[in-house]
């Protein structure tokens, strides 16, 4: 049986237990990697170096024929779409059943760095790792300047 106390201004609410239960992070849907569709989405690395940017993405249990990878102008596009069907039929019966899984993101690079010819992109171990070079002028390192605070 499921007692409900009395909090003192006549409203009545649930043991602390399932408050403790129920008020955890497991079934807070508007934090960490669910998209407004409730859908995953995988973490994201980017890097800059002198050399190129590095970008890695999280994604376990793709193949990298599930990848889409473009570059429109300076947008960079990253996105993934996965299906999965299977059925089983018996005397009596059928069984079937389907995934699908999909993504996208998509990263603003600077003008005019870019070196889109020499871009290269590798999947291994659940890791989608881009490697996008900087044109030779680009590369050329400029001393910090120094800003005078007044």
């Amino acid at each position: 049986m499921l007692s409900i106390r009395n909090n003192g201004n006549n409203t009545q609410s649930f043991p602390s237990l399932l408050d403790d239960f129920f008020g955890r992070e497991l079934f807070n849907w508007e934090n960490s990697n669910f998209s407004s569709t409730s859908t995953t989405i995988p973490s994201i690395n980017v890097k800059e170096t002198d050399e190129n940017f590095e970008v890695e993405v999280a994604a376990p249990g793709m193949d990298k024929k599930d990848f889409n990878v473009t570059l429109n102008d300076n947008l960079l596009t990253i996105s993934s779409v996965k299906q999965n069907e299977k059925e089983t039929v018996e005397d009596n019966y059928t069984r079937k059943e389907f995934s699908y899984q999909s993504f996208q993101r998509s990263f603003e690079l600077p003008n005019n760095i870019v070196d889109e010819e020499k871009i290269k992109a590798h999947y291994d171990n659940g890791l989608l790792h881009l490697v996008i070079p900087k044109k030779e002028e680009a590369k050329e390192s400029k001393s910090p300047r120094v800003i005078e605070i007044s």
